[in-house]
């Protein structure tokens, strides 16, 4: 008999289980259909002995101390700042475009003090802002536009960025200054020993029972259980009433170099070429000395496991039946990207399920049998 039943065993699933055990300290199962816990941030040693992401790159970064806090007590961390190159017109420049990317491109001298006016040069005005190329194009213009934004995107997303919702670009990081930081967040780091290690220690507890390689359907009816906890694609759990919602994917070559590094910084992007999106090298990210290296080519794929909801007005309009569907179920609650369909960054899924968390705390107070039916979908704060 459990109190809880959660499906999936990343961030959002981790994180309640562990809540629910120690504060609550009541019964939960985890369950996964993949092989192991972590979800999507999952990483492991190859067979040369190198830590890998298995899912591609993962990099913490955060401007929440309370998120940094609460996860520090899973894991010490490793200072990492992450650093993008793009191959454009065949140059190696940094990403987000920053000054020294329109110095190298262009072949010019400015300063940060010039900048700006060199943007709003070539920045052009469209009426209403309504798509990501209107985003872009608004900010650096449709030369720059073509070369770091259209392509890539058409790779990645199988559409024009005149067919994508403007949320998709809608901070385009530009930058004035030299900064070749990709995030600018107060915390940047990586869990010192993994992100495994770091799940690991989490759902370490005798409240906690987890079960991999394990699909919901198979055990629904096989183990008694109080409440449930859903962080899987919230149109699989009403059996795709309404229609699937609709994702992006992505393919992963993993491969193993003999030698000790290969890229100047963590990931290389090609926005131009090729088929792959960009590639990765780990030990940048892991700080982990070793004769050899380890990189990951990323491939967009309309099949697989799901990765990016796919942002376009239909497909929220879809998920809004869902939504209402899911505020309709008692003693469910729906967390993380898929329940959501919404692409959330690491540290806005555990600030989601620490905010589920204090509202499952106000709607279920420990002493009380009384079970108030509450809203079972929450945002990120």
């Amino acid at each position: 008999m459990f109190d809880w039943v959660i499906v999936g065993a990343g961030f959002a699933g981790a994180t309640l289980a562990e809540r629910i055990a120690t504060q609550r300290d009541e019964k939960v199962l985890v369950i996964d259909r993949r092989p192991h816990i972590g979800g999507n941030a999952y990483d492991r040693y190859n067979d040369d002995g190198l830590l890998i992401h298995q899912y591609g790159p993962h990099i913490f970064h955060t401007n929440s101390q309370m998120i940094f806090d609460h996860l520090s007590q899973f894991t010490e961390w490793r200072k990492y700042e992450h650093k993008v190159r793009g191959i454009v017109d065949g140059m190696e420049v940094p990403i987000p475009i920053n000054l020294d990317t329109i110095n190298k491109l262009y072949n010019l001298n400015l300063t940060s003090e010039e900048l700006p006016a060199w943007f709003a040069a070539r920045a052009e005005h469209p009426a209403e802002i309504k798509t990501s190329e209107d985003v872009v194009v608004s900010v650096v213009g449709r030369e720059l536009y073509e070369k770091f934004f259209q392509g890539y995107t058409r790779k990645q997303w199988a559409m024009d960025p005149s067919e994508l919702d403007k949320s998709v670009t809608a901070r385009v990081p530009t930058r004035t200054n030299r900064d070749d930081r990709y995030f600018t967040d107060e915390f940047q780091y990586m869990p010192k020993n993994g992100y495994t290690r770091m799940f690991e220690k989490m759902l370490d507890h005798p409240n906690i029972k987890v079960m991999t390689q394990t699909d919901y359907a198979d055990i629904r009816n096989e183990v008694t259980f109080k409440r449930l906890i859903w962080t899987g694609p919230v149109d699989e759990y009403f059996n795709f009433r309404h229609g699937k919602l609709p994702y992006r994917s992505l393919k992963f070559r993993h491969e193993t170099v003999d030698q000790e590094q290969v890229l100047p910084v963590g990931t290389v992007n090609y926005p131009q070429t090729e088929a792959f999106t960009r590639v990765s090298e780990y030990k940048h990210m892991t700080g982990q000395v070793h004769p050899k290296t380890a990189l990951t080519w990323e491939y967009p794929s309309a099949e697989g496991d799901p990765y990016y909801p796919i942002p376009r007005p239909e497909n929220a309009a879809l998920y809004k039946k869902y939504e209402r569907l899911a505020m309709a179920t008692p003693n469910v609650w729906f967390v993380g990207r898929l329940a959501t369909y919404r692409y959330y960054n690491m540290d806005q899924v555990t600030g989601q399920a620490l905010a589920t968390f204090r509202r499952i705390q106000e709607a279920l107070p420990i002493e009380s049998n009384v079970i108030e039916l509450t809203p079972r979908i929450v945002a990120a704060e």
